[in-house]
């Protein structure tokens, strides 16, 4: 058990997830985490399958000091094998065809200006995201978004900005904006509209008009004034549930359309 409290703490600083978040998840307390991750108090067999179900991971993994969790695409049909040297965080196939197609309809429309960069499409992607959840109850990307000083990050965009840069669908070019560093994607390819709704258009295209003139400073400082990330602890998970608490400054339901 004290391998298990180890791990767990190593799984959980490796995803970004603060105390509080996981204890949530978990359905526990933030000090009874904190007493299971330094040992002093034992993990109970339900617990370590719950934590094992939230990580993705088998309990074997999680007392394996060799494997290190990654974010995956998982293909159609993949299966998990247990002899792997890593932990696999898989990120559903639908869902990545999603996030491509959003992400470079985003692209063709703002890509080229000096603006946007990397800071500028995550929180464009956030306010897509939380904007649809808040209006239809349903999620249009459904990616996960991490509360940090910067503003909502999504945990997903790093490994399927690479894989789509493997498959040919963007570049990325780093250089400044305004003496400050930035790395900007740009398309290589057109989107698949038919991969979207029009009510899926519908909002990207509202949050392009109120946020894609932003600067990357900007965009950060707004994000930061909105209900669900306020609400939330640094480094926790920012949950959907809180755009039904938003003020009428950045409700969708608020917009009369």
């Amino acid at each position: 058990m004290k391998a298990l409290g180890l791990r767990i703490k190593k799984y959980r600083e490796s995803l970004g997830l603060s105390q509080e978040a996981l204890a949530k998840l978990l359905g526990v307390s933030r000090p009874t985490l904190s007493q299971m991750e330094n040992e002093s108090r034992k993990v109970s067999a339900e617990e370590a399958r719950k934590i094992g179900d939230i990580f993705g991971v088998s309990l074997d993994a999680l007392f394996d000091e060799k494997r290190e969790p990654k974010f995956v695409i998982k293909e159609e049909r993949a299966e998990y094998r247990r002899s792997e040297p890593e932990v696999r965080i898989d990120i559903p196939r639908k869902n990545f065809g999603k996030f491509r197609e959003v992400f470079l309809y985003i692209l063709d429309r703002i890509g080229a200006r000096p603006n946007v960069g990397e800071t500028v499409i995550y929180k464009i992607l956030y306010f897509i995201d939380f904007d649809y959840y808040e209006r239809y109850e349903e999620q249009l990307i459904g990616a996960t978004y991490k509360k940090n000083k910067h503003g909502p990050t999504p945990m997903e965009f790093r490994k399927i900005a690479e894989k789509m840069i493997a498959d040919g669908d963007i570049m990325i070019v780093p250089g400044k904006n305004f003496n400050y560093p930035q790395t900007k994607y740009l398309p290589l390819r057109a989107p698949d509209r038919s991969c979207l709704s029009a009510q899926e258009v519908q909002t990207i295209d509202r949050v392009l008009a109120r946020l894609s003139d932003m600067n990357a400073v900007r965009i950060s400082e707004y994000s930061h004034d909105d209900v669900p990330w306020l609400t939330t602890e640094e480094g926790g998970i920012i949950p959907y549930e809180a755009v039904f608490y938003r003020t009428p400054a950045y409700s969708t339901r608020e917009d009369g359309s």
